[in-house]
This record gives structure tokens, C-alpha cells and sequence, in this order.
């Protein structure tokens, strides 16, 4: 417990110049989102956020890399059975759908580039997070794993 918690209160503090693209700067939000992983670890990640429909319509379309420990968090008003396609993105990734706690749900890894098939949450959830492909199975995130994530005052309004 006493190393989730640092491991928390030290990333929440730094969020970090690694969000680099400076198209989606312009677009997107940035914070830190930590994974608490099912082998007892957690992972901070640097993440973009899509709260509005407009974002979220937009994701990660276009970029051609991003860094390891990247991510998009879509943020959705209400659980539902959210979908997403991989339509003008040239990256594959993973997709990990959680609820509104934060426990995750179900993974879509290794997602196809610029494919318009939709990869659909198996139950209503409240996030998807786009990762870069693999990084689920290198870090051992599941179905046993949780997002932390705090919204900022004003992010969501």
C-alpha cells in the first residue's frame, strides 16, 4: 500500500514535456494517469485527454509515433457500450475499456492501422485508453489492473 501511494502522489506531480506532438497539444488536454497493474506494480503514464465529442471524434488520427509510456484517455459522460476504429491511424495500439472505477473491463490489443473494423466494450464503461500496441502485455495490465486517474478542477465540465 505505502508504494501505491507514493507511486501515485510522485507521478501526480510531474506531468510530463514527453507529450511532445505539437498538433495534439493544440487540441488535447495533458495529465498523468497511473495503471495499477495485476502483478502488484503500477505504471505512470503521460496521457491526452478526449472529453469533448469533437476531441474524441479525432483521437490519435494521424500520429505516426508515440512515446512509450503515451496515451489518449477518452472520457465519456455516461457507461455505455463505447466502440472505436483505427480509421486514419498509423499506429497500432491497445485499447483498454474500464468502467467508471477505473477497473478495466476488457482489452483490444494490437489493434490494426487504419482499419474500420470497431472494436466495442464487452459492458458499459466510462474510459477507453489508447496505448501503444504491446505495452499491455509488457506490463502485465488485464482485466485485474485499474486506471487512477484525477480530473483536474475545469477538465470536465
Amino acid at each position: 500500500m505505502r508504494r501505491w501511494l507514493f507511486c501515485i502522489a510522485v507521478s501526480m506531480s510531474l506531468v510530463s514535456s514527453a507529450l511532445g506532438d505539437d498538433d495534439l497539444d493544440a487540441v488535447f488536454g495533458k495529465d498523468v494517469l497511473i495503471i495499477e497493474a495485476s502483478r502488484h506494480a503500477c505504471y505512470r503514464f503521460d496521457i491526452y485527454l478526449a472529453i469533448n465529442d469533437e476531441q474524441r471524434r479525432r483521437g490519435l488520427m494521424f500520429v505516426r509515433s508515440m512515446p512509450q509510456l503515451t496515451g489518449m484517455l477518452f472520457v465519456y459522460d455516461s457507461p455505455n457500450y463505447h466502440s472505436m476504429w483505427m480509421k486514419n491511424t498509423f499506429i497500432p495500439l491497445d485499447m483498454v475499456f474500464a468502467r467508471q472505477d477505473g477497473t478495466v473491463s476488457s482489452i483490444a490489443r494490437h489493434t490494426e492501422p487504419q482499419s474500420l473494423r470497431s472494436m466495442a466494450a464487452i459492458e458499459p464503461v466510462m474510459f477507453v485508453l489508447e496505448l501503444n500496441a504491446g505495452i499491455t502485455e509488457r506490463l502485465n495490465i488485464d482485466e485485474n489492473s485499474r486506471l487512477i486517474w484525477e480530473p483536474a478542477d475545469g477538465v470536465i465540465e
